[in-house]
């Protein structure tokens, strides 16, 4: 009897895990919508170890469509830029406050946020429709993740750490496919600076094979 109970205990145990998924997944099980923001003090973390906290959480409000909670993420003296591309723009690429991501994100406000690689054509979008089609475009909760590292490399200018000097960044990379020889990988960079003892996010960028 006892032989027997451990053997489904074994086979229990190795159901369990075969089930379970190895790749790397942010969970948004957790995630509530709130207007507090999940906190992220310097002192209770390193440096590196805060920024995958805060990339993490960031992640998970876009996946769900929290962008009202995305907000709480935005410096507050020096807003958040939005690159369409790894080329960074100061002129062109469009710059909110946190009080004017709120006030847009409820309207039909239509916004040009640049040029689409190839074709030229002008990107029209609303704050929303930007954040869920063109900054998540693809699931970035199950990407690789890098710190201070680009893992994504196209034939794009990339000039971030030329605009952002002396600042933090990490990486959601997704490697592109066979299908198209690895040239539709697609990347999302967040881009910190600590305020008053928090970090919070003054750009984000996407990057991806360009022609």
């Amino acid at each position: 009897m006892r032989k027997s109970f451990l053997a489904i205990l074994i086979l229990a145990a190795l159901s369990c895990e075969k089930k379970q998924d190895k790749s790397p997944v942010v969970s948004t099980d957790n995630l509530k919508r709130s207007n507090e923001r999940t906190d992220t003090k310097p002192e209770a973390f390193s440096k590196e170890v805060a920024l995958k906290k805060t990339n993490d959480e960031l992640l998970q409000t876009l996946k769900v469509g929290y962008y009202d909670v995305f907000a709480n993420y935005i410096h507050p003296e020096k807003g958040v830029r939005f690159s369409m591309y790894a080329f960074v723009n100061r002129n062109e690429d469009k710059h909110f406050s946190k009080t004017d991501l709120e006030k847009y994100l409820p309207t039909k406000t239509i916004f040009t946020w640049g040029s689409r690689d190839g074709s030229g054509e002008i990107y029209k979008a609303t704050l929303e429709q930007y954040l869920k089609n063109w900054v998540f475009k693809k699931d970035f909760t199950k990407s690789e993740y890098a710190f201070d590292k680009f893992l994504g490399n196209g034939n794009s200018l990339n000039n971030l750490k030329e605009i952002y000097p002396n600042t933090n960044f990490t990486e959601n990379y997704i490697p592109g496919s066979e299908k198209y020889s690895g040239m539709d990988w697609n990347a999302l960079r967040f881009v910190f600076e600590e305020f008053e003892g928090k970090y919070y996010v003054i750009a984000v960028i996407n990057d991806e094979w360009t022609i």
